[in-house]
Parts: C-alpha cells; sequence; structure tokens
C-alpha cells in the first residue's frame, strides 16, 4: 500500500455535501479528484467550479482501477449495496475508506465485501451542515473540526496510518481512533441526541410568527433542526440502542431539572447549571488559522 501524498489519485462515490467538501480540500492541495456518483449535473457543476478533475454516473472496471484512495460518500445501507454490485471490480491495492455516521452495522459486511488485495478503513468526519448536496459543499467546515478512524483488528497499521494522513490532509483539527462499538455509543450521545432533541423542540410549538422574537440562542439551540429526514432517521434506527439509552439519560436529567423548578429549588438548579458550565467550556472550537 502506496503512503497517502498529493500524487495519490483519489475517487470519491457520492458527490454530495461531505463528498464534494472532500473534493474541493482535496484538490486544493494538490491532489487530482474524480467521482462516481448519480448526477450528471453534479458532475459539471464540480468541474465547472474547480474542484474535480473528471466524474461519471457509471461505474467501471477501468474507471476504479485509476483510483489509489476511494472514499465512499453514500448512506450506510447504499454503500452495503454499492459494493454488493461493484466492489469486487476494486482494484487489488486500493485504499478503501469512508464518511459513515454509524460503524457497527456496516464494518463487517464492508470488510468482508472487499476483494482480495483491498483494504477497507472506515473514518468518520465529524463536520457538516444543514443543508445538503454538493452546492453546499465547503472545505472549511473541516477547519477545527474532529475526524475519527474506526479500525478493527483486519486492519493494518499502515491503512491506520494513511487515513490518520487524509484527515490531515483534509483539514481537521484534531484525529483519534476509536473502536466500532466505542464510536457508536460516542455518536450516539454527541451527535444523534442532539439532533433528536433540536426536532423535538421545533416539534413542540407553532405558534404563529415566533421568527419575528426570537434571539441567538433559539438559533444556535436549533440549527441542526433543518435535517436531512432520510439519513438521519437511517442513522437513528441503525443506532437504535446505543440512541435509546442516551435518550433515557436526558429524559432524567431534563425530570430532574422540572422537578427542581416546581419545587422551587434554586440550590440544585444553580447546582445542574454550575456543572453543565464547567462541562461546556471544554467544548469550544479552537481558532484554526488556514
Amino acid at each position: 500500500m502506496k503512503q497517502i501524498n498529493n500524487k495519490s489519485k483519489i475517487l470519491i462515490v457520492g458527490l454530495g455535501l461531505i463528498g464534494g467538501s472532500y473534493a474541493k480540500a482535496l484538490t486544493k492541495k494538490g491532489y487530482k479528484v474524480r467521482a462516481i456518483t448519480l448526477d450528471s449535473s453534479d458532475i459539471e457543476y464540480a468541474i465547472d467550479k474547480g474542484f474535480l478533475e473528471d466524474g461519471t454516473t457509471a461505474v467501471t472496471k477501468e474507471y476504479l482501477a485509476w483510483a489509489d484512495v476511494i472514499v465512499f460518500s453514500l448512506y450506510p445501507h447504499t454503500f452495503i449495496e454499492w459494493l454488493k454490485k461493484y466492489g469486487s471490480m476494486i482494484k487489488k491495492g486500493t485504499l478503501c475508506t469512508d464518511v459513515t455516521g454509524v460503524k457497527s452495522c456496516i464494518l463487517s459486511d464492508a470488510q468482508a465485501l472487499m476483494p482480495e488485495g483491498v483494504e477497507f478503513i472506515a473514518a468518520h468526519p465529524m463536520a457538516g451542515r444543514e443543508r445538503s448536496g454538493v452546492r453546499h459543499s465547503d472545505e472549511t467546515v473541516f477547519h477545527g473540526a474532529n475526524y475519527i478512524v474506526v479500525p478493527t483488528e483486519k486492519n493494518s497499521e499502515e491503512a491506520i496510518e494513511c487515513c490518520k494522513k487524509l484527515g490531515e490532509e483534509l483539514g481537521f483539527y484534531r484525529i483519534s481512533v476509536l473502536d466500532a462499538e466505542s464510536h457508536d455509543r460516542m455518536i450516539a450521545f454527541l451527535s444523534q441526541l442532539t439532533h433528536c432533541i433540536a426536532v423535538s423542540l421545533m416539534c413542540t410549538n407553532d405558534t404563529p410568527g415566533f421568527e419575528a422574537y426570537t434571539g441567538d440562542s433559539f438559533r444556535d439551540l436549533t440549527r441542526i433542526a433543518k435535517i436531512n429526514g432520510e439519513m438521519w432517521s437511517e442513522l437513528f434506527i441503525r443506532n437504535k440502542q446505543f440512541l435509546l439509552d442516551e435518550m433515557d439519560n436526558f429524559i432524567n436529567q431534563f425530570t430532574t431539572l422540572r422537578n427542581m423548578l416546581e419545587n422551587e429549588d434554586k440550590e440544585g438548579m444553580c447546582e445542574m447549571m454550575r456543572i453543565s458550565t464547567q462541562r461546556r467550556e471544554k467544548f469550544d472550537k479552537p481558532k484554526v488559522n488556514k
């Protein structure tokens, strides 16, 4: 397996928000980037904007053979379906990775579907936007963000290092390594639960005209409620038990706060707020100059 550098040829399968952002970041670093995606207009857009060398809607052995690295930017079920249909065509020596938001439910299948001599190493870019599609892609979403490599016992140290290098080239601030179960448990709390809360909050009150009175706190808290329902509902279901556990934990804490309010327990509420303030300070994004 070759080391990743800007001589490596990168093929992105699925040119949406994240796939497009990968293409922009890597092209700026001097990489040659191509894509396979369903909509030819997305390819035309990316080529016209200068962040894609070439693209196609047809999957062929010859096109796949061009790549040193293939990045799968697909929904979990689509990723596995793609591998079942085309995975055998990937050439020996290619390094494959992904951007999928859940890991335990796909890792064994993905690795089993790779042909001999092709290694799949999972990764999760902890970045995104409320809007989907390549036209909303932006490589700056990776700046100051976290990138997680999710290896299994089948992965080589070389592949893990290559995947870390890819994260560095994309511009991520912090690169971590987690096993699949730890990743999925973590993502249930840090990402999926927060989306559940934002969606629930927006569905709690439909009073007309509220947008004329809101402040930044409401906008900040509900930013992620503008959500890709097709993708997130699949992610929720595929991480069901971990997410249910975190939802129960949240309900318990919310009920505790409600009871404190009902009993006018100011001291208890202040203590919860002290804890939340102390913990939240650790999560501020670093200022990164790029």
